[in-house]
């Protein structure tokens, strides 16, 4: 239907609102469509899945020179030099990969604490951003730092820019989190230096020639296979009285027989007359540069302090994501059980045969009919209302200064029964009040102009004001225009997300909407409610809730089918979802105090507005996170299972549009177009949904403009 702003008309009868400057429309949810991308994107970089570092498959020999493949565990290939080097006798200096890890990291503090055991822990920068705090305490309590990589990716497998970015994200990170800096690095997936292959050799090179130590091992404790804390003693136990570097774990998965064989190792090698120390005290004098402290430039701080923040903010973000994801999992999870177990037994309770609202209602009814600027379609809205078969029945059209002949095409008409009022421009809430206060009869019927009313709807409509409860009846509408796959996914959307929940609402008694395409009102409801405001850019959601408030019962009539014009474009389908979704938000913060108050209005207030809220805005405000974390899966996780997870969904998804469909008694035909609904037609709703949200919390005012309309249902194409 069409829509006025204030006195000044602005649009016409399609009641599109759009924000203040239509340039900035796609602002705000491309913002935060872009950075929700870059933090995702930082997620995934931090959160790369990787394995413990086990024994290095390395063809040994190749190119790697004869000093270094058989010499120790520290390489020295800064300056061109080729040199490595052993720990001195009965020196043992323990190196721990992965941390640090807020579990296991600190119980191993502990044991080294024990037993006054100084080592060397090899960190991931990730993790070092995430536990800036477990950092410090490493060098707190006498430990030594160095370079495990940011991700801890196979490093051959790199270029060489990004190999050389993993080394420097860590050291920046480690120097934000510490002030210090450190020379050792060691190559994820390592092991020992006679293990060395070209490729790992020339990656050793490479990190030589930026100032780094690599740092091998001549001993791995082999706990990454968790074999035993027994057996773990055995691998870490030199023989003789040879010093070693012995590779263990802080992180990456259980390290309690780590810890046990600690508790077990230090005692017994110090009874052997081993020292422990660090990896660079123990060659310390032999390796130039390892000996003097080191204090980090001022933009290695800088850059590990946006570093550390863009972790801490990514990993929030993740976190929260992964809160909505099961919010949306179980508040969907609900709706379907609620929608399968009610839907259904409302539908069959109204298909029984003893099913009656009770008498025959005969009451004179008006039907009110809002114009402007409708043209193309008022001719045949009003053709098929006059030819209903309902008894007694008055069509009022109000036209609100129409500029396109929209009056005189319902005076060419001719039709008997159907009476034409001009009323000044005013608004749509302003027609309509006009069109109800000249109605001649108790009962009034809402149609919009560009809607098609078969001749038995207005009697299938008016049946519930049997009961005398009853105060407003929402009608069963459907696009009419579904030709095209836009007007095919509303036809989907309108069937499955309007009238089976409406069936859900009307179990639980809190109907948010009558439809302006039909719905039915008394008049005597109506008007003590205030009739209709334009407080709302969803006049006839504000005039339910206000009915509900007032105490009437406000019910869904399948029976009674209207076919409505739906947006042609995805331009025009925006404008109109966005003033929806704005307007029922207005409606119900207009509506708020009902959770306080007490009678109806309380009833209503502490029971519908609650539920509205989850399955009406917050449902379909956090929804999104569904398809997020699928095109996050596809390309960071598991993309077998993420794929599995995401036909899952979709299958739900047909269960419940079957399902609609059924109680609806509508041809299964247009569901063919339901996956790449969700794939495209869902994200735009995500979107406009995320539009309203953003206008309505900002306080923003909105515009409008008039929908395209294409005469498909009048029989005749729209000029223009």
């Amino acid at each position: 239907m069409g829509v006025w702003h204030g006195r000044r008309r602005v649009g016409g009868t399609g009641e599109v609102p759009l924000p203040p400057r239509r340039r900035t429309r796609w602002v705000v949810p491309l913002a935060v469509t872009f950075i929700l991308a870059n933090l995702l994107a930082i997620g995934a970089y931090t959160n790369s899945r990787f394995a413990p570092d086990a024994e290095h498959a390395g063809a040994g020999g190749g190119a790697v020179p004869a000093p270094v493949r058989d010499g120790g565990a520290v390489v020295d290939t800064r300056d061109k030099r080729n040199s490595s080097y052993r720990m001195p006798a009965r020196t043992i200096a323990l190196t721990f990969d992965d941390g640090p890890d807020p579990v296991w990291t600190p119980r191993v503090l502990d044991v080294l604490a024990k037993h006054r055991t100084r080592a060397t822990f090899f960190v991931v920068g990730a993790q070092v951003a995430r536990h800036p705090d477990l950092t410090r305490r490493l060098l707190r309590e006498g430990h030594e730092l160095g370079v495990h990589t940011f991700t801890h990716p196979d490093l051959a497998e790199l270029p060489s820019w990004r190999r050389r970015l993993e080394y420097a994200q860590t050291q920046d990170a480690i120097a934000y989190t510490t002030g210090a800096t450190t020379p050792l690095v060691r190559l994820p997936y390592s092991s020992g230096v006679d293990a060395l292959d070209g490729p790992e050799w020339s990656v050793a090179r490479e990190a030589g020639g930026w100032g780094y130590v690599p740092v091998f091992n001549d001993i791995d404790s082999r706990d990454w296979a968790r074999p035993g804390a027994a057996s773990i003693v055995r691998s870490s136990t030199p023989e003789g009285d040879r010093g070693a570097v012995v590779l263990m774990h802080d992180a990456g998965g259980d390290r309690a027989q780590t810890l046990a064989a600690l508790d077990r190792l230090i005692p017994s090698l110090k009874q052997r007359g081993y020292r422990f120390t660090t990896v660079s005290e123990g060659v310390a004098g032999a390796v130039p540069g390892l000996d003097r402290d080191r204090e980090p430039s001022r933009g290695q701080a800088v850059r590990g302090a946006a570093l550390v923040w863009g972790v801490t903010i990514a990993d929030g973000a993740l976190r929260v994501l992964w809160v909505l994801l099961i919010v949306v999992g179980v508040l969907t999870l609900l709706r379907t059980l609620l929608m399968f177990a009610i839907a259904v037994r409302h539908a069959r309770r109204r298909r029984a045969a003893a099913w009656s609202w009770g008498p025959p209602v005969t009451p004179p009814v008006t039907v009110i009919v809002p114009a402007y600027n409708e043209h193309d379609t008022i001719g045949a809205t009003v053709r098929s209302l006059a030819a209903s078969t309902y008894p007694d029945i008055e069509v009022l059209v109000v036209d609100d200064e129409s500029s396109d002949g929209t009056a005189e095409e319902v005076e060419r008409l001719g039709l008997p029964g159907v009476r034409l009022v001009r009323v000044p421009a005013g608004g749509k809430a302003a027609a309509l009040n006009a069109g109800i206060a000249l109605a001649r009869h108790p009962i009034v019927v809402m149609v919009d102009a560009d809607t098609v009313v078969p001749p038995e709807a207005i009697a299938e409509l008016v049946k519930p004001f049997a009961d005398p409860s009853v105060g407003a009846v929402a009608g069963n509408v459907k696009v009419g225009n579904r030709r095209g796959l836009i007007g095919r996914w509303q036809h989907i959307e309108y069937v499955i997300g309007f009238n089976l929940d409406r069936r859900l609402y009307d179990a639980l008694g809190c109907m948010p909407t009558v439809p302006g395409a039909l719905g039915a009102f008394r008049r005597d409801a109506v008007r003590p409610a205030g009739g209709l405001s334009r407080a709302t850019l969803a006049e006839d959601t504000d005039l339910t809730m206000a009915l509900h408030r007032a105490g009437w019962r406000v019910v869904y009539q399948e029976s009674a089918v209207a076919s409505t014009e739906a947006p042609s474009t995805l331009r025009d389908l925006w404008r109109q979802r966005y003033r929806w979704s704005y307007g029922t938000m207005q409606a119900m913060w207009r509506h708020r105090r009902a959770i306080v108050e007490r009678g109806p209005s309380g009833r209503f207030g502490r029971r519908g507005l609650p539920f509205i809220a989850l399955f009406t805005v917050l449902l379909p405000l956090c929804a999104p996170v569904l398809d997020v974390f699928a095109v996050y899966g596809l390309v960071f996780l598991d993309r077998v299972e993420t794929l599995v997870a995401w036909l899952a969904v979709l299958a739900i998804q047909i269960v419940t549009a079957v399902l609609a469909f059924r109680l609806d008694r509508e041809p299964l035909r247009p569901l063919w177009a339901l996956p790449i609904q969700q794939v495209v037609y869902r994200q735009l709703m995500y979107l406009v949904l995320l539009h309203a949200a953003a206008t309505a919390l900002s306080g923003g005012h909105l515009k409008w403009q008039k929908l395209r309309r294409t005469g498909e249902l009048a029989g005749k194409p729209s000029p223009g």
